[in-house]
């Protein structure tokens, strides 16, 4: 939105550096740059397309996560998840803009759980 980038979270710790931002760079193909609020409809949206956010990875350090678990997701999965009504609630002030490559700035602001 034009200003500095905000944590999304720390516990769980998110962002594709882990360092609890929705950062970017050439290596996250995956682009996760949108900061949501999950919802239980987007876990089990997630999970349908193959991404099972739910059940912990202990190799890796991953809990799992939970309705209300705030986490950087792809901004492709994001969209997808929009178009099919499942999309979760946006924290923009902790969404990367190049979010806007993928995701149109008013369906983000429509989903916006903070001040555009």
């Amino acid at each position: 939105m034009g200003g500095p980038l905000l944590p999304c979270s720390v516990a769980p710790l998110t962002g594709f550096f882990r360092d609890g931002c929705c950062n970017t760079g050439p290596e996250d193909r995956g682009l996760h740059v949108v900061c949501v609020e999950i919802t239980a409809d987007f876990l089990a949206f997630s999970q349908s397309q193959g991404n099972d956010l739910m059940t912990p990875i202990a190799e890796i350090g991953f809990a799992g996560l939970k309705p209300g678990d705030r986490w950087c997701v792809c901004a492709a999965r994001w969209e997808e998840a929009r178009r099919a009504g499942a999309a979760p609630p946006v924290l923009l002030e902790a969404t990367h803009v190049a979010a806007l490559e993928v995701c149109g700035l008013a369906d983000l602001r429509a989903h916006a759980v903070d001040p555009p």
